[in-house]
C-alpha cells in the first residue's frame, strides 16, 4: 500500500503544519512509514506552498508525491496547479469559500467544505487547515481518528490545543 497526499494553499493557512500532522499521525500512531516534504515560494506568507505525505506499509523508497490519491486545496492557485495530477479515482478535498473547482475528470471524487468559514465559527480562522484535516479524515480514511487527534495534540501549542481538536472535530463530523 502507497498513498500520496499533497495539501496546497497559500503561505499562513497551515499548509506544512497539515503535511506534518498528516505524517506524523501515519508514522508514530498508526504505525505506518511516511515521509513528508514541503515547498514554498521565497515569498513565505502568501506564497504558494505545499506539503507531501507518503504513506506507506513497507519502507517510502521515494518520498516525493507523483500522482497524488488526495488532493487538499486551500486556494485556487494551489487548486489549479496540482488539479491534474491526481490519479484516476482520487480524492479532490476543497474549501468551498476559496476554491470554485471544474468538472473533474478521471472519476476523480471532489468534496468541499466550509473550512474556513467554520474555523471562524470556533473563533479564529487560522484552524481552517485543522477543520480540513478533520474531513479529510473522514473522506479517505487513510489515517486513523484517534491517530490523527494525537498527532494535533502533539503538534500545536498547548494554549490552542483544545480550539485544534474541536475544529478537527468540525472538519470530521461535516456531512461529506
Amino acid at each position: 500500500m502507497r498513498k500520496e497526499i499533497r495539501v496546497s494553499g497559500f503561505g499562513g493557512q497551515g499548509v506544512i503544519l497539515s503535511g506534518y500532522i498528516i505524517g506524523k499521525a501515519a508514522s508514530i500512531y498508526d504505525g505506518k512509514n511516511a515521509s513528508f516534504t514541503q515547498s514554498y515560494g521565497p515569498e513565505a506568507r502568501g506564497g504558494a506552498c505545499a506539503a507531501q505525505v507518503v504513506i506507506s506499509d513497507s519502507n517510502v523508497d521515494f518520498p516525493l508525491v507523483r500522482d497524488s490519491e488526495v488532493l487538499i486545496s486551500l486556494s485556487q492557485v494551489a487548486y489549479n496547479k496540482f488539479r491534474t495530477l491526481v490519479k484516476p479515482n482520487g480524492v479532490v478535498l476543497t474549501d468551498e469559500d476559496l476554491v470554485k473547482p471544474e468538472n473533474e475528470e478521471n472519476d476523480i471524487k471532489t468534496y468541499a467544505i466550509p473550512a474556513t468559514r467554520i474555523a471562524e465559527e470556533l473563533g479564529n480562522k487560522i484552524v481552517g487547515n485543522i477543520v480540513m484535516l478533520g474531513y479529510m479524515t473522514k473522506v479517505t480514511g487513510i489515517v486513523s481518528k484517534e491517530a490523527m487527534m494525537k498527532s494535533i495534540g502533539d503538534s500545536v501549542p498547548e494554549r490552542f490545543k483544545e480550539l485544534n481538536i474541536e475544529a478537527f472535530e468540525k472538519g470530521y463530523q461535516y456531512p461529506g
